[in-house]
């Protein structure tokens, strides 16, 4: 399975999305940054968007790779990705992630209409509703993404796709550690802090408790979302049909 995470805006989550929602439940999958500036050194590869012809040569040497689009290169790409025609069918799918805030709405709409345009349709279209306010309705919140995606119909959003807001995101930033392991991991901090000594080695061991539990909450979550996409589904990767 080959998917992009791409927005035109920054800040959404693209790659929260790409290494904590996606590549941990995909077989033996890959992370690729494509972004020139700000790039995370824990990633394992990083392609400028403007080496397009190396990226393209990648993605057909690899069976499953979650490729992170940073902002900063998502028009240059998006630009090459027309020149090279056809070249958008190198991904099963597109993964969106959409933040409350209404510009981010926008861009996100901007967005899938490019996709749109570039030859990817509806149905190689997924958006993922993120930083979700559990106490309201995401229809209300994403009022006017949906209201574009229905009007036009060049996305079909499902409302079951979201992750909420939740500060375990910015603490497991730069760990190289998923949420899956941290939630995993068996550690008694409570009984490390019992026997620990100095007041600073207590307060490391409370930041790993609440870390733990915090991934122990949210990969549920995670869980939900990424079957809430429908990967499957996508129309390059359906399983062949039967012979009569």
């Amino acid at each position: 399975m080959k998917l992009a995470v791409i927005n035109y805006s920054g800040n959404v989550g693209k790659t929260t999305v790409a290494r904590h929602l996606l590549a941990p439940r995909i077989a033996d999958c890959q992370v690729v940054a494509v972004e020139s500036i700000n790039a995370d050194d824990s990633q394992p590869v990083t392609i400028r968007g403007r080496q397009f012809a190396q990226l393209q040569e990648f993605l057909q040497s690899v069976d499953n790779v979650v490729v992170d689009i940073g902002a900063s290169n998502v028009e240059e790409l998006l630009k090459l990705m027309r020149r090279y025609q056809d070249s958008q069918e190198d991904f099963d799918g597109f993964v969106v992630p959409t933040v409350p805030a209404r510009k981010q709405q926008q861009d996100t709409a901007a967005t899938l209409a490019e996709l749109a345009r570039i030859g990817v349709p509806p149905d190689r279209l997924r958006v993922v509703f993120n930083q979700v306010d559990d106490d309201i309705p995401i229809d209300r919140t994403f009022e006017t993404l949906l209201a574009y995606c229905s009007t036009t119909g060049i996305a079909r959003p499902n409302l079951a796709a979201f992750m909420s807001f939740n500060e375990v995101y910015a603490l497991v930033r730069g760990s190289g550690q998923s949420l899956a392991e941290l939630a995993a991991d068996r550690t008694d901090y409570k009984g490390l802090i019992a026997k620990a000594g100095p007041q600073a080695d207590k307060l490391a061991l409370a930041h790993c408790l609440a870390v733990q539990r915090l991934a122990r909450g949210v990969v549920p979550e995670l869980d939900a979302c990424f079957a809430a996409l429908h990967l499957k589904n996508l129309p390059s990767i359906q399983q062949p049909m039967p012979a009569a």
